[in-house]
């Protein structure tokens, strides 16, 4: 199962549990690189919905594990504080032994600087040829390929299309979008991928401490009832269709939308609608059905069955692929 990913992260299957708010519970990262994969800690998460003090949170999740983690940084220079905490985030975690990143929305260097300069490595999300050209450049080493059916923020390319244009970069992609059957993930690998991100597929473990009802409408959705709403963050984020999105709509009005756009003050916009989402996304993921509202989820969906176990789940993954390998 050794590919650049696997030589990266120092693990044992080229799988990362991506980070997810408010899914990313201290457990859930700890279960997926007990089990061999890669956990990856959303720090937003880790502090202000499962309520940890940041470096804290770190020492229960290492004592969960002792194999390695990852940290998710979101470089979006969205306010000065929002920036000095990450900054503060990043030197904590690199002080507790934290050695491989996953970046997204930004420029990436400040990360990549503090990083490297204890031999840590960064990968860095795109939807795009042109961001990952940009991250390289501030020195990302893989890219992790976000396509069109994706949780959070899906792109819109597909996951084979991602591959063939990006594959001459020469940096190991990861696939990252609408994958929960381990053929699936043996198809990625046979297609030059260097190892999958999952998101969906782990809040239907019995490690996330997701609400039940959260869980049971992820394996109840079939991928038809995966739409796309702006009214999170102003930009596209994947989430169920409920009656509750169906009543509100998935597009911004009118004066989100020009704020959305306009140069000087689309970042505010964004900022503005992310503090809301938060809240709103923490509530209906801990207090369930009784709180009508986002529950963010890729068309991932479509092939899960049942809330399993991280070990389980990991197992059939590597087993999945070891059979793919077989004569």
């Amino acid at each position: 199962m050794e590919t650049q990913l696997t030589r990266d992260a120092e693990i044992e299957i080229p799988l990362i549990c991506g980070a997810m708010y408010p899914c990313s519970n201290p457990e859930l990262v700890a279960a997926v690189s007990q089990a061999g994969g890669l956990g990856v800690i959303q720090p937003l998460s880790l502090v202000f919905v499962h309520r940890h003090d940041f470096r804290k949170g770190l020492q229960l999740i290492k004592s969960l594990t002792r194999k390695p983690v990852a940290m998710n940084v979101i470089v979006e220079k969205s306010s000065k504080k929002y920036t000095d905490r990450m900054k503060a985030w990043t030197d904590i975690a690199l002080e507790e032994g934290v050695r491989f990143f996953i970046t997204s929305l930004g420029d990436p260097r400040w990360v990549v600087e503090k990083a490297q300069s204890v031999g840590g490595i960064v990968y860095h999300d795109v939807t795009e040829r042109r961001w990952a050209e940009k991250a390289l450049s501030s020195g990302a080493r893989g890219i992790i390929c976000v396509n069109n059916r994706a949780g959070g923020h899906a792109g819109e390319r597909g996951q084979l299309e991602l591959y063939e244009q990006m594959h001459d970069l020469g940096v190991p992609l990861i696939a990252a979008g609408g994958i929960s059957r381990p053929e699936q993930f043996a198809e990625a690998l046979k297609q030059g991928y260097a190892g999958v991100q999952l998101g969906t597929r782990f809040i239907a473990t019995q490690e996330c401490n997701a609400h039940d009802d959260y869980k049971r409408a992820i394996v109840r959705a079939s991928e038809s009832d995966i739409v796309l709403t702006d009214k999170i963050s102003g930009v596209p984020v994947s989430v169920i269709k409920t009656p509750y999105i169906e009543k509100i709509g998935t597009k911004a009005g009118p004066i989100a939308r020009f704020f959305l756009r306009h140069p000087r003050f689309k970042h505010w916009m964004r900022m503005l609608y992310s503090l809301i989402a938060l809240w709103k996304l923490k509530r209906a993921s801990l207090e369930g059905s009784g709180y009508k509202d986002y529950w963010q989820a890729g068309k991932s969906v479509e092939g899960i069955d049942a809330v399993e176990s991280v070990a389980e789940l990991m197992q059939r993954y590597a087993s999945g692929l070891s059979a793919s390998k077989s004569p």
